[in-house]
């Protein structure tokens, strides 16, 4: 009972710390300046959506939100290919070479980001991948494509083994294992991993800013931060920026959360 009560009231903590910040965002993004700075919490005096139509028609961020959903809509489906393949072969390996390649792979995530910046954006000028949305989906699928190894391989690995046994007496190659076992039983991890790279990848603020120059070339994350300047900022504008760029990871979240739950249900159920 004392512990259920002590979960209670984490969660209820925890909940306020988010809700109180959302609120003030949510409201700010219907007020003016002067209205935001004189009461952060209240309510606003209008919910015409002034601030959204600014953000819009004047910021140009239709071509950003288009070039945020080219580069996650290539960015998910890719990573999780590959890691999907590369998550079988591990998985399919045995003894001291399985562990040593898995680790390998999961080591990519213990690198910060930061200590790859310079030699990716000396490697990047090389081959002529900067400042164009190539580029950036490259350093997300490479970025983000061992911690999906790491979720997919970990889910393949718990399948019973049996299964890959049957199909190979009956004649199937690894490909055919791969396409018809594999990768159809994988769809609860392969899901919740869509969710966690969907969100990573709409997020992604760093590479952008980075490798991207160009205006017409910069993602919704970048593009915000055109709305903070080096004297001023305009909250109003910037929170209706937010509000709109998390939609798409709202909307996302919910179709696909009974997929997420699942995905994790599965893992821990194997585990």
């Amino acid at each position: 009972m004392l512990a259920s009560l002590s979960r209670r009231a984490i969660l209820a903590i925890y909940a306020v710390i988010i809700i109180i910040p959302l609120t003030v965002v949510a409201f700010g993004s219907f007020k003016s300046t002067q209205e935001l700075f004189a009461g952060p919490f209240s309510l606003p005096r209008s919910l015409a959506p002034d601030n959204f139509a600014e953000v819009v028609g004047g910021q140009n961020l239709g071509s950003s939100f288009m070039n945020s959903v080219i580069v996650t809509g290539i960015s998910v489906p890719l990573t999780l290919f590959l890691a999907s393949l590369a998550g079988y072969a591990v998985s399919r390996l045995k003894g001291f070479m399985a562990w040593a390649i898995f680790g390998f792979l999961v080591l990519g995530m213990a690198i910060p980001a930061q200590a790859n910046m310079v030699p990716l954006y000396v490697l990047f000028g090389r081959l002529g991948l900067l400042d164009n949305l190539a580029g950036l989906i490259l350093a997300n699928v490479v970025s983000t494509l061992p911690i999906a190894v790491f979720i997919l391989g970990g889910f393949m690995r718990t399948l019973p083994k049996e299964l890959y046994e049957a199909s190979s007496i009956d004649g199937s190659g690894p490909w055919k294992t791969y396409s018809s076992i594999a990768l159809p039983l994988s769809a609860p991890s392969i899901a919740a991993a869509a969710i966690f790279l969907f969100v990573i990848h709409w997020n992604e603020l760093l590479y952008p800013l980075l490798f991207i120059q160009t205006p017409g070339n910069r993602t919704l994350p970048l593009a915000l931060l055109s709305f903070q300047g080096e004297f001023q900022t305009n909250y109003p504008l910037l929170f209706a920026g937010v509000i709109l760029a998390s939609l798409p990871v709202v909307v996302a979240y919910v179709f696909l959360q009974r997929y997420f739950v699942a995905g994790i249900t599965a893992g821990a159920s194997k585990g």
